[in-house]
């Protein structure tokens, strides 16, 4: 899945790379759906083409894209059973993992995820956890403070599995939340408009609401969802900053480190 800013630049680089070996007919690129983007007072963004400013509605817009895209009824057509999703942003995500699949085929579930434990209570990684029944995923800076810092009789964090956007769907299951209209979550960002002058402001400061869905807001569509816990040091290692914590410097030494040991 790729947005409109960088669909052309994702494509350009597989075929630069001949698709890395694969065949180039076994590779589907599809866009990611878009929201609009809002001021603090509640009012449209507008971009330089005098259009209302958009962007990109998070990875729950997966779902709905495939749907969009054909993709999903191409699957379908080829008889495809299990469908993997995992984030971009982690480079030991193990694709398509073989003892998920097994794990969730044994336990004959409809959707199943891979966590590693948190390396301390506030480190900022979603949770997995049920609400009303339901499996849920509650975002770090969603869990108050004493639950994050809560145990269990055996010493370990009572909300300890961090979801590290490692998931199976059956491809019935994709289908069904597909159709569903996934909550929306808001994030504070900077972005530049043109103001009532024709001008270009280009912010400093957060200045506009951005509206995303997550893929594991679909996790509450189901009664059950099977987690197997993973290694940090063999299945974490992600790039969310410049550089220091979770940096592509961190990273490269945690896969280096891995690849080493085996």
């Amino acid at each position: 899945m790729t947005s409109k800013e960088n669909h052309e630049e994702t494509k350009s680089f597989l075929e630069k790379h001949n698709y890395f070996g694969y065949d180039k007919k076994s590779v589907f690129l599809f866009t990611q759906s878009e929201l609009p983007l809002v001021d603090i007072n509640g009012k449209f963004l507008i971009s330089k083409e005098h259009k209302i400013k958009e962007a990109s509605d998070g990875n729950g817009g997966t779902y709905s894209s495939l749907r969009r895209s054909g993709s999903l009824a191409e699957m379908k057509e080829k008889g495809i059973k299990w469908i993997f999703i995992g984030g971009v942003d982690n480079v030991l995500l193990k694709m398509v993992d073989i003892t998920l699949l097994g794990m969730a085929i044994k336990q004959n579930t409809k959707i199943a995820s891979k966590s590693v434990v948190k390396a301390n209570p506030h480190e900022k990684v979603g949770v997995f956890c049920k609400m009303n029944g339901h499996p849920k995923v509650i975002e770090y800076a969603e869990l108050p403070e004493k639950m994050a810092e809560e145990t269990d009789e055996n010493g370990e964090l009572k909300y300890g599995e961090s979801n590290i956007v490692c998931h199976l769907f059956t491809i019935d299951a994709l289908e069904k939340v597909s159709k569903e209209t996934l909550i929306y979550h808001c994030a504070f960002k900077k972005n530049s408009y043109i103001d009532e002058n024709d001008r270009e402001i280009i912010p400093k400061e957060p200045n506009s609401y951005k509206f995303e869905s997550f893929i594991f807001d679909a996790f509450e569509f189901f009664d059950d969802i099977a987690i197997l816990r993973g290694k940090r040091e063999d299945d974490f290692a992600p790039v969310k900053n410049k550089e220091g914590i979770d940096s592509p410097k961190t990273a490269k030494e945690l896969y280096e480190k891995y690849w080493n040991r085996k």
